[in-house]
């Protein structure tokens, strides 16, 4: 029945990915398509009644009667939708509040109707479809995912909607042959606690020896649940052969009733990870499924540096990317394996991009997806069913080819994320290059790093922080210091040229193990769901960082010197 279902759902995304790439074949017509069809629905609502959306006729009067906005526009509509107030955005009403995270700034709120969740449901089958022709190409079975994202919501509005992350809403309103690829019951996703969530989860996937995918948001939290593997190895082996659920879990009555009447014993198992356990001294994904063909998570972005750690637990898994997206839109499907580069989904919104000398400009010019050029950079803009129209989150992209006529677009950082000690402007995209150079010329590994600015100084140092991962040390940590201005100025010249008379020489800080773990819980305090968790590898907020413990601060011999002078 298993297989069975499987195939199912392969075909179903085989289906809609062969669409997708006829429809990449004729974009300017499938866009304009998708914005006058969205117009015609929407015009009635509240805001496409003040934008004259009954009037546009055309996707050049579209671009010229509506105006590029930000959140805050949108901001008063949301809240009223919240409240329970219909056709404010959406003439659907809406079965879902999608909220981000809020680590990069203020939590938004998004409304989500049936018709924008199946916009988001044929993006994730079309990714899927890539997946599985992919996986097909180079021999990789498919079978059963590992995913422990959390499927609670935070509660209703005021006007009775439910609301939280995407990612539950996702889960939730996924289609019951969806939900049959998990390795563990659908209930564990809504167990509370986050250890007992990844625990149970674990114990569940261990009982397949063929498990063969793993999912997770991010990267870093992919890494997190190898954390619970490694250190609750020993307890889930032992709850294995038993058939048990460990009794020190936080666990709700009713779940843990449930999740023991499916758990059986499997010593036989048991037996194979006790070996395991006893040979390498440790469990780790890899030594635990021997035959994982693929991990889908996150690519592009603040990823790679999270990426650079992954084969000391997959070995060489290679990982997909799946969609690329936020909860305010879809804009890309990953189209291949251990590639960053996404397909913009032109399915799933009506998409402009504001080149880099319009920014800034109170009538900017756009161009549409196939006016782009190669190797350039541009802020993204997208009109969808979520009732957003020519909507600047602030994603930066930059554009590495075509699939036909179709931009294939990366993630490079996010507007805001810009750090200057006068006006370089160097990006998070800029540190993680720097970092991950460093990583491999010092053959060292970061447990995670973020830049920040000195806080006395005028114009202040860049403070390097940075946490080793376990095991590891820094033996020359001037020289690395050193090093990182040096490649930084080779990668950044806009820094390489304030380097030289007005940004002042930058400092390493070295933290104490267990830095970054201490930040995180501070998050998750706030409300942050887990699965969303992003750490900022450069931020302007000085005190981001406050209360952490540096072991060791370094300065570099020019600024020893001036002091000494």
């Amino acid at each position: 029945m298993g297989s069975l279902l499987l195939s199912l759902v392969k075909a179903a995304a085989r289906r809609k990915k062969n669409r997708f790439v006829q429809q990449t074949k004729n974009v300017a017509a499938v866009q304009e398509k998708f914005l006058l069809d969205l117009l015609r629905c929407y015009q009635n609502t509240e805001l496409g009644q003040h934008l004259g959306l009954a009037s546009i006729k055309s996707v050049e009067q579209f671009r010229q009667q509506v105006p590029i906005s930000p959140y805050t526009v949108y901001e008063p509509y949301a809240q009223r939708v919240a409240q329970g107030i219909p056709n404010v955005l959406t003439p659907d009403p809406v079965v879902y509040i999608n909220m981000t995270s809020g680590t990069t700034g203020r939590q938004k709120l998004i409304p989500a109707t049936k018709r924008s969740r199946r916009m988001l449901s044929k993006a994730n089958q079309v990714s899927t479809g890539f997946m599985v022709a992919a996986a097909e190409e180079r021999g990789l079975p498919l079978g059963k995912m590992l995913m422990t994202s959390s499927a609670r919501i935070f509660g209703t509005t005021e006007g009775g909607i439910p609301y939280g992350p995407i990612s539950a809403g996702t889960v939730i309103h996924s289609g019951w042959l969806y939900k049959q690829i998990f390795a563990h019951p659908y209930e564990t996703l809504f167990i509370g606690d986050s250890t007992a969530r990844h625990y149970v989860c674990l114990l569940f996937a261990l009982r397949d020896a063929n498990l063969s995918l793993l999912g997770a948001t991010f990267p870093v939290t992919a890494l997190q649940l190898c954390d619970y593997l490694e250190c609750y190895g020993a307890e889930l082996v032992e709850d294995l052969d038993q058939g048990a659920i460990a009794p020190w879990l936080d666990l709700e009555p009713h779940l843990r009733a449930k999740l023991e009447r499916q758990l059986k014993p499997a010593p036989q198992r048991a037996a194979q990870l006790r070996a395991i356990l006893k040979t390498h001294g440790t469990l780790t994904p890899k030594l635990a499924w021997p035959r994982l063909s693929l991990i889908v998570t996150a690519r592009g972005g603040t990823s790679s540096f999270y990426l650079e750690r992954f084969p000391h637990y997959f070995g060489n898994t290679p990982v997909f990317g799946g969609i690329y997206s936020s909860a305010e839109a879809t804009y890309g499907v990953y189209h291949d394996i251990d590639r960053d580069g996404t397909v913009l989904a032109i399915e799933s919104g009506f998409f402009e991009f504001l080149p880099e000398d319009q920014w800034g400009l109170e009538n900017p010019q756009t161009l549409l997806p196939h006016e782009v050029l190669l190797g350039k950079r541009y802020r993204i803009v997208v009109t969808n069913y979520n009732g957003l129209y020519r909507y600047d989150n602030g994603d930066v992209v930059e554009i590495l080819g075509f699939y036909n006529q179709a931009p294939i677009v990366i993630f490079r950082h996010r507007l805001g994320g810009l750090l200057s000690s006068t006006t370089e402007k160097t990006t998070e995209f800029h540190a993680i290059q720097v970092i991950q150079a460093l990583q491999h010329e010092f053959d060292l590994s970061l447990a995670n790093f973020c830049i920040t600015l000195s806080e006395h100084e005028v114009p202040p140092h860049y403070l390097v922080n940075v946490e080793l991962a376990p095991g590891q040390t820094l033996s020359d940590p001037e020289r690395f210091l050193q090093r990182f201005d040096e490649i930084l100025k080779e990668v950044h010249l806009s820094y390489a040229k304030k380097r030289a008379d007005v940004v002042p020489p930058p400092r390493l800080r070295i933290l104490a193990p267990g830095s970054f773990e201490t930040l995180r819980q501070r998050l998750l305090q706030r409300g942050i769901p887990e699965a969303h968790l992003k750490f900022p590898h450069i931020t302007e907020d000085r005190q981001y960082l406050a209360g952490l413990t540096v072991e060791r601060e370094v300065r570099m011999a020019e600024e020893r010197v001036g002091l000494r002078g």
